[in-house]
């Protein structure tokens, strides 16, 4: 221990460190701030390994801690938020920043972006506009809706639909339909932000219209329907249709309101996937207000949109919590592009990467990864074990629970590494590679991988392999 103390005195000091050559170079490119601090934070934790008996003793050469400061720089100059390459084949994956957007939708962001626009001008009228104006006439269009408005996410767009129309009273709501999404979005709960008092009726699995009659007293401010767009309830159940609800909604002067959750425009039955309704047919059914997601399945930006009819929107625009949760002009130039690409359905599911992805023919992945394989293998350089093998993917973000989505991907079992060092090793390139554990095996799926992306995963995996 003696001799690690008699080390602590030759620890370099900190000007000394910056007037290295090394350092002197990087002072050109990077703020001072953040340099000074690297080589502070470096030095302390030499000291905080002398310190440890146990620790190993450091190489404390000036040239070899110059070098440990230029590695923690680079580290504090990257980027938190940054691109990954998604290779597990869920094409929602929330952690992974959910619905990538089009070459459309990051044309019209780039061209907003750089300099003024009119989000809140009438050009014609040259006076003081309304921001939702430049998409209500194309959700309506899509939609068959009489008005609309967008908002931050599905989740703020369900807030202010509950504190517009019931704030103080009470809302009817199917026990079967008391959801929970990922971050602890519970219906009860915001309802009870929303200040709205919820009222349960039927049973878990069986809900009936009479149930809902029943419930309904003066207290009554509307009733709530939610799409359990997570999850299924399978077996001895019964729910109550959009349009049986619609009618009592207006025998009773009570507005209905539908969370859709993720939201459809178009119709993907004929690719395989489950029957979902579409906003459409929900709105045809007589339902007044409908709430989905920008970022699920409509494959465009983190946005919450409600469309229906007339004079419940305006109450909804009025209410004070709009100006809270209104959506930017990026998000309006994003999602107003996504939108234009489903005048044309087969242009949305052709540009649309989430339509793409969902409609892809699992012959088209079994070529993909016949293509792939021997470039993985030569990645590897021999050390893992690579085979195509089949499987399913699943969409994610809490969209189309129930859908399996077919498909062919690689499968690499490392010889010389374990499976936590491989993903470790990928998690920390750049961009970061994140891939799909199975079977002690890490699955690498194509479906969740663009073309452009295949030479910066193969520079990974070779990155990866010849670490050591």
């Amino acid at each position: 221990m003696s001799d690690r103390k008699a080390l602590l005195r030759t620890l370099p000091k900190i000007d000394k460190l910056l007037n290295t050559q090394r350092l002197t170079e990087l002072a050109t490119q990077h703020p001072h701030m953040l340099l000074c601090e690297a080589a502070q934070s470096t030095v302390e934790a030499l000291r905080q390994q002398l310190l440890d008996s146990e620790a190993p003793l450091p190489d404390l050469e000036l040239e070899a801690v110059a070098a440990q400061v230029e590695q923690l720089l680079k580290q504090l100059v990257r980027p938190s938020l940054r691109k990954v390459i998604n290779v597990t084949g869920t094409l929602l994956h929330t952690n992974l920043g959910r619905a990538p957007l089009s070459d459309d939708a990051l044309q019209a962001i780039n061209h907003v972006a750089r300099g003024y626009s009119n989000l809140e001008y009438d050009l014609e009228a040259g006076q003081r506009g309304k921001r939702f104006s430049h998409i209500e006439s194309l959700i309506c269009k899509l939609t068959g809706g009489e008005a609309a408005t967008v908002v931050n996410n599905n989740a703020g767009a369900v807030m202010l639909a509950l504190a517009a129309l019931g704030k103080g009273k009470s809302a009817l709501v199917s026990r079967g339909e008391l959801i929970e999404i990922g971050g602890s979005f519970r219906i009860p709960e915001i309802m009870a932000a929303s200040g709205v008092k919820l009222v349960e009726v039927g049973a878990t699995n069986k809900t009936h219209i009479k149930d809902y009659a029943d419930a309904i007293d003066s207290d009554t401010a509307l009733i709530l329907k939610v799409h359990t767009s997570n999850y299924r309830i399978l077996g001895f159940t019964e729910s109550v249709s959009g349009s049986a609800l619609a009618g009592l909604g207006q025998q009773n002067n009570i507005p209905v309101l539908e969370d859709l959750g993720s939201g459809l425009l178009l119709d993907l039955t004929p690719y395989g996937l489950p029957r979902e309704p579409t906003v459409r047919e929900v709105l045809k059914s007589g339902i007044d207000l409908v709430t989905f997601s920008g970022d699920k399945l409509l494959g465009g930006p983190q946005a919450g949109i409600i469309v229906g009819k007339h004079a419940v929107i305006d109450k909804l625009r009025k209410h004070p919590m709009a100006r809270a949760l209104r959506s930017d002009k990026l998000t309006l130039a994003a999602l107003e592009a996504t939108l234009r690409s489903y005048l044309d359905p087969q242009k949305a599911l052709q540009q649309i990467p989430t339509l793409k992805r969902l409609s892809l023919p699992p012959a088209n992945l079994e070529q993909r990864c016949q293509a792939l394989l021997p470039k993985l293998k030569e990645a590897s350089a021999g050390q893992a074990e690579c085979t195509i093998v089949e499987t399913t993917a699943t969409v994610g973000g809490g969209a189309l629970p129930l859908a399996e989505l077919p498909g062919r991907v690689i499968a690499l079992k490392p010889d010389t590494l374990s499976l936590n060092q491989l993903t470790t090793r990928l998690r920390n390139c750049e961009p970061a590679v994140i891939g799909r554990v199975q079977d002690d095996r890490l699955l690498i799926d194509p479906r969740t991988l663009e073309p452009a992306e295949e030479a910066q995963l193969l520079s990974a995996i070779k990155a990866a392999f010849s670490q050591d």
